[in-house]
């Protein structure tokens, strides 16, 4: 990012690429676990689920790049080692059912982690709100894909 583009920015630059790698880290775990989820389900409606799942996944490894960008834009470096990403993100131990064929307990894992990115997306918009607008519009377009996702895990449970 150019000087400008840094000098726009009226909150703490290496706060802020922090709490961008916290989300950035997320959306890379929230990938794979999507990922390994739509390899593990089983039984009825499996195929329909693991496709959710795969698409989901695909979803945050595409917010993953769009955070990363805005990082590297600010001046930043995003999480560059797989075994710092659990470190960084909010989220913690993942508990997937013991039973393949539990897809309500699979998107209820899920729901739970998208409710936890809501949270993360809506602190990130009030902090950068008219202090950071590049960062701020990122956010919300990425904070409507969350809530989108939320729904939709709503709808699978019935």
């Amino acid at each position: 990012m150019g000087k400008k583009g840094r000098e726009i920015v009226e909150l703490d630059i290496k706060q802020m690429i922090a709490d961008l790698n916290r989300v950035y880290a997320d959306e890379w775990l929230a990938h794979f676990y999507f990922l390994h989820a739509a390899h593990m389900v089983s039984g009825i409606n499996s195929e329909e689920i693991a496709e959710v799942f795969r698409q989901a996944a695909a979803d945050e490894l595409g917010h993953a790049g769009k955070i990363a960008d805005r990082i590297i834009q600010l001046g930043g470096v995003p999480v560059a080692k797989i075994e710092d990403l659990a470190e960084a993100s909010h989220m913690r131990k993942v508990n997937f059912p013991r039973e393949t064929s539990d897809l309500k307990g699979f998107i209820k894992v899920f729901l739970e982690a998208e409710r936890i990115a809501i949270d993360s997306y809506s602190e990130l918009l009030k902090k950068t709100h008219q202090k950071d607008i590049v960062t701020h519009e990122l956010i919300e377009h990425i904070l409507e894909d969350e809530v989108a996702d939320e729904e939709e895990f709503e709808n699978l449970l019935g």
